[in-house]
């Protein structure tokens, strides 16, 4: 028998440690939290991909009653700038979320940001592994109130991936 253990690298950065493009990504993943169709949930996520070119396609999750019908906000953006633009890399991707779960109803949309980063589920993860596969790293910036996490690629987000297509 062989143990061997999985180690990630993850940054933990404040607003003022990162780039005005990456400042601009995050804002455009938050500005995507208020497309999001969640009457289910109330969890209202965005996410914004920045293209090779530099341009940003964003997306928002949107949920059915069905509940296997809705999309994530991450798929939802990706499958968007893959249809749009398929042999153009996504370089980045931004993922924002908040709810009104734990505050009153006066407080404004804008405060209610999760403190803490989300990260994307698994089958967003292997959903945006495949487009990384095909078109080179995509860093990836998990963005919340106090801290946002800044991971150097998908991969990191699912070590045991499936890539063999």
């Amino acid at each position: 028998m062989k143990t061997f253990n999985i180690t990630t690298l993850v940054k933990e950065v404040q607003p003022d440690e990162l780039d005005s493009a990456d400042r601009e990504l995050i804002e455009a993943a938050k500005q995507a939290t208020a497309r999001s169709y969640a009457p289910y949930s109330k969890f209202h996520v965005g996410a914004a991909i920045r293209m090779a070119d530099g341009r940003i396609v964003t997306g928002s999750n949107q949920e059915n009653a069905a509940y296997p019908s809705g999309t994530c906000a991450e798929r939802t953006a990706a499958y968007w700038a893959a249809s749009q633009y398929p042999d153009m890399a996504m370089k980045k991707i931004a993922v924002a979320a908040w709810t009104r779960q734990g505050h009153d109803d006066s407080t404004p949309d804008a405060d209610c940001f999760q403190a803490m980063p989300i990260s994307p589920c698994g089958a967003c993860r292997q959903a945006l592994l495949e487009y990384e596969t095909l078109h080179g790293p995509i860093e990836v910036l998990l963005y919340g109130a106090d801290k946002t996490y800044v991971l150097p690629s998908i991969k990191s987000l699912l070590p045991f991936s499936f890539t063999e297509f």
